[in-house]
């Protein structure tokens, strides 16, 4: 019977527990040390337990959800190495070109020269001759011409990791459009440049980030090569404001 008299107002302060507002230690404190038996003392803890599991669990359900599934960290795991794909595809090692054939290493650094030769012989000189700028115009789009061809020869063969799909085959003929449009600005070479800019621009983003299907060495060779060949035509257009126009053939009266 002393039992139930102490179990009767603990059932009510037990229920007052799911309330936010209800002292819960000051609660154990007073009947924990209160009670003289041992099995009293367990059942009371196993009962005050639930409603405080069930209070916390209310509590952080309603402040943040909490995820323990292995979908949710499987799906979670999956968007991060998704997200560090995309970062590694716009990420180029310079290290990788130990790894290029020498042949095409030489070969592509070889393809600056006529790049490079334009500005360079208008800064030595300190005049501007149209004939060059529009001879670097020509081998720029011939350059656009060649990328496209690649792209189109990476997806023919079989196994090749690029497929010969509506993707790659369209792509590959923009940088040739690009080309045979700066083309027909013979007497406007900055916007002839200018194209031929905007198309090294576009394959080589097609190159790195939409096709990313070249070897890791080609891919850091492509992106040297363009911001060598694009700093060039930049050049030839700043030259164009600065220097004074010079023709190399004779014009006659």
């Amino acid at each position: 019977m002393s039992y139930l008299r102490r179990c009767l107002p603990l059932a009510q302060q037990i229920t007052l527990l799911n309330q936010p507002a209800a002292p819960v230690y000051s609660i154990c404190r007073q009947r924990l040390f209160s009670t003289s038996s041992r099995s009293f003392t367990k059942t009371y803890l196993f009962t005050l337990d639930r409603p405080i599991l069930q209070s916390t669990t209310s509590t952080l359900s309603g402040q943040h959800k909490i995820h323990t599934s292995a979908h949710h960290f499987k799906k979670r795991k999956i968007q991060e190495e998704t997200q560090k794909h995309e970062l590694d595809l716009l990420r180029y090692d310079i290290k990788a070109l130990k790894d290029a054939p020498k042949p095409a290493l030489y070969l592509g650094l070889a393809g600056l020269i006529p790049f490079v030769s334009a500005p360079l012989l208008m800064n030595v000189t300190g005049c501007y001759y149209p004939e060059v700028a529009f001879a670097q115009v020509a081998y720029g789009a011939s350059i656009l011409s060649f990328l496209g061809g690649v792209r189109w020869g990476f997806a023919i063969p079989e196994n090749s990791p690029a497929k010969p799909d509506w993707m790659n085959l369209t792509n590959s003929t923009v940088p040739a459009l690009l080309a045979w449009l700066a083309l027909l600005f013979r007497d406007n070479i900055t916007e002839a440049a200018v194209l031929v800019i905007m198309g090294l621009g576009i394959a080589l983003h097609y190159d790195l980030a939409l096709l990313p299907t070249y070897p890791s060495w080609f891919k850091a060779l492509r992106a040297i090569l363009t911001v060598v060949a694009v700093f060039s035509l930049v050049g030839s257009l700043i030259n164009s404001s600065v220097y004074p126009h010079k023709s190399l053939v004779s014009q006659e009266p």
